[in-house]
């Protein structure tokens, strides 16, 4: 069974994979899970709007961000499994928040956006044989492995988990 530490991924996505404390990337993302969806479904309504600076965003475009960054993590993950040499672009996290329209979204919306990708990413990586997990390639210039991806999903949504609870509550 692939592990933790059979994750390859550069430098700057290690610290999401060290976000998480479980060993195994299933748990991980059952447990992320869990913790994400509490901590949304307690966020005060007044709160969904606020931004902690003027160049920050809001708790709703966080939330838009961690949707998008999920999909295109799962969707490295599923082209790496599927072995598909073709090296992918990274993605420029500010300039997609800037076209994306969280503000007008619906709350409830994004929440439920956010369940369904999840869910989606859930039963994707538990599709995923012990070769598939294995199986690398390169996304922003980086060799990455498939098992690495599901961690730094995890990881990632942990850290604004962390980032929403030390600036936005």
């Amino acid at each position: 069974m692939s592990t933790k530490k059979d994750a390859i991924a550069a430098g700057f996505f290690q610290r999401y994979i060290n976000e998480v404390k479980q060993d195994d990337v299933l748990e991980a993302l059952e447990k992320n899970t869990g913790r994400i969806k509490k901590l949304l479904k307690e966020i005060p309504k007044k709160k969904i709007d606020f931004a902690y600076a003027h160049d920050k965003w809001t708790i709703k475009e966080m939330l838009q961000h961690m949707i998008d960054a999920e999909r295109v993590f799962a969707y490295r993950a599923l082209r790496f499994a599927r072995k598909d040499p073709t090296p992918l672009p990274g993605f420029e996290q500010n300039d997609w928040a800037a076209t994306a329209p969280a503000q007008e979204r619906k709350w409830s919306d994004l929440l439920e956006e956010f369940k369904a990708v999840r869910k989606s990413t859930e039963l994707l990586f538990r599709s995923f044989d012990q070769e598939q997990l294995l199986q690398k390639g390169i996304a922003s210039g980086q060799e990455v492995n498939v098992i690495a991806l599901g961690f730094i999903i995890s990881g990632h949504v942990e850290h604004h988990i962390n980032i929403i609870k030390e600036r936005y509550l």
